[in-house]
């Protein structure tokens, strides 16, 4: 008797128990409802200019209080938007990401408003070793020949910064920002405003165009003043081997009298 009442305690303790956990399972799954949100997420990586659809969307669980600005909750709100930068896996889609409504996808729906894309040819050399990748930012350098009188005999080669911070968007027809890997290509398109759009033209018809790989974050202008076949000229003289005497000219003194310094004893 004493142990068929001890079963039914024991009984009717597993089943309270177990009723405590439904409710506790419940209580925690309300409140996780209410604490979370439906985002829009990519399912894949998503590239630049991709035009979006069910396959490469997702409805994801998003902590209610840290839903980013511009996130979607319907997929029909995104549909057949175009992404105008590459999107990671997991990442929310965002409206900042996407390009206007009705865009066609492709390197059109990249470029950003009131910008244009233009395309510059490269080799190797030119092209950092493939290094410039699209997203990154490069300096654009020209090379080119000053104006000669005939009297003169010397180099009038100049080389200067025309253009600053470009944003590389493809190399070749490849626009994706999700490949890391340098490659030698033939042919950059930057993004570029109409007035650099008028400089790049120029330069790439007066000289030899070079890229110029910068820092990602890096948004100080150089200061230079450019550099020309003086430039060049003092490099070497300054390049002499030890032992023979040279004298360079340092500037005028308190009396207006220029004057020079050897830079080594004779021999």
């Amino acid at each position: 008797m004493k142990g068929s009442k001890a079963m039914v305690m024991i009984g009717v303790s597993f089943a309270a128990a177990a009723g405590a956990a439904v409710l506790a399972s419940q209580w925690m799954n309300q409140q996780a409802d209410l604490n979370t949100r439906k985002v829009m997420v990519a399912s894949t990586d998503i590239n630049l200019g991709t035009r979006l659809n069910g396959d490469v969307v997702r409805l994801a669980d998003w902590p209610a209080d840290s839903v980013p600005a511009g996130a979607f909750s319907e997929a029909k709100q995104i549909e057949s938007r175009v992404t105008r930068v590459a999107v990671q896996r997991g990442e929310p889609i965002l409206e900042s990401k996407l390009a206007l409504p009705g865009a066609t996808g492709g390197l059109s729906a990249v470029v950003a408003e009131g910008k244009r894309a233009m395309t510059v040819r490269v080799n190797d050399v030119i092209g950092v070793a493939g290094f410039a990748l699209p997203g990154n930012y490069v300096d654009i350098l020209v090379s080119t020949q000053g104006e000669r009188r005939a009297s003169d005999t010397a180099d009038q080669s100049i080389s200067k910064l025309v253009l600053e911070r470009i944003l590389v968007l493809a190399v070749a027809q490849e626009a994706s920002q999700n490949d890391t890997k340098p490659k030698v290509v033939n042919a950059v398109t930057l993004e570029v405003t109409p007035e650099q759009a008028e400089k790049l033209d120029l330069a790439r018809s007066v000289g030899q165009l070079s890229l110029v790989l910068r820092n990602q974050i890096d948004q100080q202008p150089a200061e230079t003043a450019g550099a020309s076949g003086e430039t060049g000229r003092q490099a070497r003289r300054c390049a002499a081997p030890a032992g023979r005497s040279r004298r360079v000219p340092v500037g005028p003194d308190r009396l207006g009298t220029h004057y020079t310094v050897p830079l080594s004893r004779p021999a």
